[in-house]
């Protein structure tokens, strides 16, 4: 168990823009950083991190916290593994007391599988540069397609010996289980219960994941029977999804950010050719068609996405169908193809690292006219083949979300396709409305199917209790429930005010000098708070004040109730802030709550308490209604009138403090 002196250290040292901005592409936004959700699709950023509270909030699908629960949420950590890697990404040693057997048994199971991972890779790097047959064989062949060994060991590329079980056999050996080294897909047992290596005789690309620690394997054979596959693959495990992985995104991502561009390749060897060429923006989908999710990952560092295509024109062909969902993603697809016969790595070796990087930058295309120019020469001059490529074209364009960039296109394929613009647009809006009618057909039946009765197609029955609560001069019958939400409003108000300025201390007139946390309390001892996170969070702050300690909000948004810390960073956060163009372009200064914290805080106060007394005025009304017996009838009218002379005097009181 991580002690407390280290827990606190790095939770000091960490900075959330530090630790989010590693993974999440940030952009200033007011006092906010803003991006793109990593936990849900989302092509709006809603994403804020608060550099000077240290947390983040997704207002699309409500996910919050710190830096710690950020990687836990991201990486699927546990506690303590996301202590340890922010610790590891700050240089921070860690201090740890003896776990009981049952917790270091539950932390280890998944943890064992990245550790035997790693030792595999470091098993594979020393067979190739320590062993006669690794330097022989598969060093050999690196040198002769032309990598330095720099290169070789930034990417941690090793060799796995042509023997039924070298890795099992020196794991095993080593204290690791058999177990993992399944569960890895690193060791195979077969029907016979035979174990044996799944990679043997091949050159060995290890996969890191987003933080660097490897998580699987891409072996390459180098023999030259067709009856041995090419390329094998680590299996899906629990630390490994193919879909969700980018080949060489570990050592891409801080150029992609920087150059804002991100060079996608088919193979492992592609990325390494293309970072020895000195472009280090380049990733690779780990030997699957590409997927939505390796999508989304790239979006979260840029926007622009580079194809690199072989040149194989039949292959071509094929990858061009699969590019629509990058459009549809919002993503800005440009094309490099390759002479016929090279891919990016043999055309890095044959024409060197400066002529390459040069014919990236002439040779890149956009997605949308390059899909036009392919297959209009495929086309010829045959009329209905052209008409299905425009259909198909028109077809990729609709994908795009922006529908200014959509209609750009459509006029420069227009002059291309030698067709009307006006046609085209008729085109692509008949698509878009056949799309629209089809999820909207999909919504309807999903509600259907989630409902128990049948659509009806009279009007819609009241809400509401079966019986009538008040007279006509009592209020409709809506007012009981907007009078709860309301008071769940301002109790939440409440707590808002406590976590943003109970720390703060003031001296007001006739007030005396004191923290505005304490004063809250005091003139709220009388008031009891329904909302159950509210009253848990009033009654801490009670506590601590009869302590002798006044809470601030880390005490909330990092308490080990999750449902009170997402309510504390909800309160603490705002998905709307105040543009600086107001005083800087404009000249116009707006004040802000913290500009009158007096009126801000009794003001807060006072609605709480006008809500209150409103609903004890409602229940009055409900019990004179009910009482039969005259007499009580009109005690319970005079208590009414006493408090209906509350309520005018807090509105009055109101009124005057809102307007000062």
């Amino acid at each position: 168990m991580i002690n407390r002196e280290t827990i606190d250290k790095i939770m000091d040292t960490a900075r959330i823009e530090e630790v989010v901005g590693d993974f999440v592409h940030l952009k200033k936004r007011g006092t906010s950083l803003i991006g793109n959700c990593p936990f849900h699709g989302e092509k709006t950023p809603s994403f804020h991190v608060s550099v000077t509270k240290g947390i983040y909030k997704c207002f699309g699908c409500g996910k919050g916290g710190d830096s710690v629960r950020f990687i836990m949420d991201h990486e699927k950590y546990s506690y303590p593994e996301a202590l340890k890697f922010l610790a590891n990404k700050y240089n921070i040693e860690v201090e740890e007391t003896e776990l009981s057997p049952q917790d270091a048994e539950a932390q280890s199971a998944k943890e064992s599988l990245y550790v035997v991972s790693q030792y595999a890779s470091a098993f594979f790097v020393k067979q190739l540069w320590d062993t006669d047959e690794g330097r022989g064989i598969g060093l050999s062949y690196f040198k002769e397609r032309g990598f330095r060994e720099d290169i070789l060991k930034k990417f941690e590329v090793g060799y796995s010996p042509d023997v039924w079980d070298a890795l099992t056999q020196s794991a095993t050996n080593a204290g690791h289980k058999l177990e993992f080294l399944e569960a890895t897909g690193l060791s195979i047992k077969n029907d016979n219960g035979k174990i044996y290596d799944r990679f043997r005789g091949r050159v060995m690309f290890p996969i890191h994941n987003f933080t660097g620690r490897i998580i699987g394997f891409g072996g390459r054979t180098l023999k030259t029977d067709k009856n041995v596959p090419k390329y094998v693959n680590s299996p899906e495990s629990e630390i490994y999804h193919k879909s969700n992985v980018l080949y060489g995104l570990f050592h891409a991502k801080k150029a992609i950010r920087d150059l804002d561009n991100c060079y996608l390749a088919e193979g492992y060897a592609d990325v390494l050719s293309v970072h020895q060429a000195g472009i280090e923006n380049v990733v690779a989908s780990s030997g699957t068609s590409l997927t939505v999710e390796q999508i989304k990952l790239i979006g979260r560092f840029t926007q622009n996405i580079t194809i690199l295509f072989d040149g194989d024109a039949a292959g071509i062909k094929a990858s061009l169908r699969g590019l629509d969902m990058i459009l549809e993603e919002g993503l800005n697809v440009k094309i490099v193809s390759f002479p016929d016969g090279h891919d990016p790595d043999s055309y890095m070796h044959h024409v060197g690292a400066g002529a390459f990087k040069t014919y990236l930058e002439q040779n890149r295309k956009d997605f949308i006219l390059y899909k036009a120019n392919v297959l209009l020469k495929d086309a010829g001059n045959d009329p209905i083949k052209r008409a299905g490529i425009i259909r198909d074209i028109v077809e990729s364009i609709a994908k795009i979300p922006d529908q200014i960039k959509a209609s750009v296109f459509i006029r420069e394929c227009s002059s291309l396709l030698e067709i009307d613009e006006h046609i085209l647009l008729g085109e692509l809006n008949k698509m878009r409305s056949a799309k629209l009618k089809k999820n909207f057909d999909n919504n309807q039946r999903a509600n259907q199917s989630a409902n128990t009765k049948p659509y009806s197609s009279g009007p819609p029955e009241p809400l509401g209790p079966p019986d009538d609560l008040w007279d006509d001069s009592a209020g409709p019958m809506g007012y009981v429930q907007e009078t709860v939400e309301e008071e769940e409003f301002q109790e939440k108000e409440i707590v808002r005010l406590l976590l943003a300025y109970g720390h703060e201390f003031v001296n007001w007139d006739k007030i005396d000098d004191m923290y505005i946390g304490p004063f809250i309390m005091q003139n709220l001892a009388d008031v009891e708070f329904d909302d159950p996170l509210c009253k848990q969070i009033i009654n801490y702050y009670k506590t601590e004040i009869d302590n002798g300690r006044l809470p601030t909000s880390n005490h909330f948004v990092k308490h080990e109730d999750r449902a009170i810390a997402d309510l504390a960073i909800t309160l603490s956060t705002s998905e709307h802030a105040l543009s600086e163009n107001w005083l800087n372009k404009h000249l116009i200064y707006v004040k802000d709550e913290s500009m009158n914290l007096k009126a801000t805080i009794l003001g807060g106060i006072f609605h709480l308490k006008k809500r209150k007394v409103e609903k004890i005025l409602m229940n009055l009304l409900k019990e004179i209604k009910e009482e039969k017996n005259e007499d009580n009838q009109m005690i319970l009218m005079q208590r009414y009138g006493v408090i209906k002379g509350v309520e005018r005097e807090i509105s009055k009181f109101l009124g005057s403090v809102i307007v000062k």
